[in-house]
């Protein structure tokens, strides 16, 4: 029987003749605290309620002195006013205005005007000019309300704990008892919707296709600016 060498190349890899057996990888969404998200409302795995508002910005150099400390004073009656927790989020993102340039680029062969038709041509590479030279930044803010039930503040910290790395089927709330966390979660929505309005700030509770775009944006910042996510009702999610 001939021996097999030492430098023969099949010698140093294991399992040579065997099918290689796959890695799998738990996915991302077990290691997130949601379960679910619908009615325009996140449901989290502790059977706990969040709501999302989109809020508009104000310039607050560009106010007076008056102005100023009006806001701020609106803006202290409004913490008085909230005797529950809420969540502030600011995030940064790369402007996209390549449907913006798109736009622009479907106007200007529906022109007729051979001068505006020059026009936007020109403006239309200024603008891709300008982005090239720098990134240009988005902020949107947003506060996110909570709901926490009495029964759930009653759970020993161990249990609550557990309940976090539950998978995302693991917890459905009865139906009669997520409308009336729903309904109390919607009261507070209302409330700091307008306590904010006080303020001068302008606010949109975000619905279920809006939420969803917005954790898939925020968990895949590099995967959403190269593929966009469909209509929700084509969604497939594994579990």
């Amino acid at each position: 029987m001939a021996k097999k060498k030492k430098n023969d190349p099949q010698s140093k890899v294991a399992g040579v003749g065997t099918p290689k057996r796959k890695t799998k990888f738990p996915s991302a969404q077990r290691s997130l605290p949601i379960a679910e998200i619908k009615e325009d409302c996140v449901v989290l795995k502790d059977g706990t309620l969040r709501g999302v508002l989109l809020v508009s910005s104000i310039n607050f150099s560009l106010k007076s002195e008056e102005e100023q400390n009006a806001i701020i004073a609106a803006y202290v009656n409004f913490l008085n006013a909230i005797d529950f927790p809420l969540q502030i989020v600011i995030q940064s993102r790369k402007l996209n205005i390549g449907a913006y340039l798109m736009r622009l680029e479907q106007k200007e062969k529906e022109q007729t005007n051979e001068l505006l038709k020059l026009q936007i041509a020109e403006y239309r590479q200024y603008i891709s000019e300008l982005v090239e030279l720098g990134e240009i930044m988005t902020k949107r803010f947003y506060v996110v309300v909570p709901h926490d039930p009495l029964s759930d503040k009653q759970k020993g910290w161990f249990k609550r704990f557990m309940e976090v790395f539950r998978a995302a089927g693991a917890v459905r709330l009865s139906r009669d008892r997520f409308l009336a966390r729903r309904r109390d979660l919607m009261q507070r929505v209302d409330h700091v919707v307008s306590a904010l309005g006080s303020i001068g700030l302008k606010s949109a509770l975000l619905d279920t296709q809006s939420l969803i775009e917005l954790y898939y944006n925020t968990y895949n910042p590099g995967l959403s600016e190269r593929q966009k996510l469909g209509d929700l009702n084509q969604l497939q999610v594994e579990s």
